[in-house]
């Protein structure tokens, strides 16, 4: 394992790759993992040296305060590589803002903005072969903070460990998916941390979620905990809804996540002339459209699927499955996005950032 020093992060590269043993061709999402890794720790008040390392276990004393009261946060982010072989992200700024936001609501230090981008951008070039050419390709990327300080004291740990995983990434395809529609459970509160990133929200979702498999569907449509009124999240994705022409989705909140690929959609649909309405969308409102025939379309929106399409949805033990649309806007947002996020469209957002 060799040792070098860039822009002040300590590189410790792997002495062999295990990227020929990958089948790139056939990879389960989030279950394989590049060479190296980026850690840096937070210690007396400060951030210490940032280092790229070989993937590897870490060791942590079973104390650390993750373990026993819940302080993690994350990311989701992606990379592409074009047909010149040049690595680009998108819209990195975004996650950097709203990790440093779950940070600062989960009583976690805020990472440094040179950190966090020169490690991010060092580890892509370090691991640069494993990122696939093509549109469906991508290397998925996941920005983590845990609490490791010792002691069961029930207070925020003094001690944090910040890492980035890389893992390559095909076309995420969940196939055909019908939602229930939350009537009891509830994703967030108000006053809670339903907008931060942070572990021990997507944890409470299991429960509810395996409860809705049982009875046939993927995923759950929560509804806002004081009513169950309001049609708030999908599964972990933001949801969007179209009544005839008109695209609906709800606004960010306490309880909602700002997600990136929700604003870009958003932004892409109003540039092409789509009829957008960013308010609550309520229950009755949904099963009204799907009794009348003018709900279209309902899908999710997030950085692994990009857009997942929703056939259909259960409320009250009734079904409403909606007819195959043509002229869809999922499938047009989503082809608009793709060959944006992948450079076969100019980006006239600025919305994409060269790794150099």
């Amino acid at each position: 394992m060799s040792t070098t020093q860039a822009s002040k992060i300590e590189i410790r590269k792997a002495t062999s790759s295990k990227i020929s043993s990958v089948d790139f061709e056939n990879l389960s999402f989030g279950a394989v993992f590049t060479d190296h890794l980026f850690e840096c720790d937070f210690k007396n008040g400060e951030w210490q040296t940032p280092v790229i390392k070989p993937y590897a276990p870490i060791l942590m004393d079973p104390s650390s305060k993750v373990f026993h009261y819940g302080q993690a946060i994350f990311e989701g982010m992606k990379a592409y590589k074009d047909d010149n072989n040049d690595v680009w992200l998108f819209r990195p700024d975004e996650n950097y803002k709203r990790f440093n936001n779950s940070a600062v609501r989960m009583a976690m230090p805020e990472v440094p903005e040179a950190v966090f981008m020169d490690g991010l951008n060092e580890l892509l070039k370090i691991d640069k072969d494993w990122i696939q050419r093509g549109n469906g390709s991508s290397m998925y990327i996941r920005p983590f903070m845990i609490a490791t300080g010792p002691g069961v004291v029930a207070n925020p740990s003094d001690e944090y460990k910040f890492m980035i995983l890389l893992s390559p990434a095909k076309s995420y395809y969940a196939g055909e998916v019908k939602v229930i529609i939350a009537e009891h459970y509830s994703r967030a509160a108000n006053g809670g941390i339903g907008a931060a990133k942070a572990a021990g929200n997507y944890a409470a979702q299991f429960y509810p979620t395996n409860l809705a498999n049982k009875d046939g569907f993927q995923q759950v449509i929560w509804t806002d905990d004081a009513t169950h009124t309001k049609l708030e999240e999908a599964g972990t994705m933001n949801v969007f809804f179209r009544i005839n022409d008109t695209l609906l989705t709800a606004p960010t909140s306490e309880r909602i996540l700002d997600g990136i690929t929700r604003k870009s959609l958003i932004a892409m649909a109003e540039k092409e002339g789509l009829n957008v309405e960013v308010r609550p969308v309520i229950v009755s409102e949904l099963v009204e459209a799907a009794k009348n025939g003018s709900l279209k379309e309902i899908f999710g929106a997030g950085t692994a699927a990009v857009v997942s399409v929703i056939k259909g949805f259960s409320y009250q033990d009734v079904y409403y499955e909606m007819a195959p649309i043509e002229n869809s806007y999922a499938s047009f947002l989503k082809e608009k996005l793709t060959n944006l996020q992948n450079k076969l469209a100019e980006d006239t957002f600025g919305w994409t950032v060269k790794v150099q």
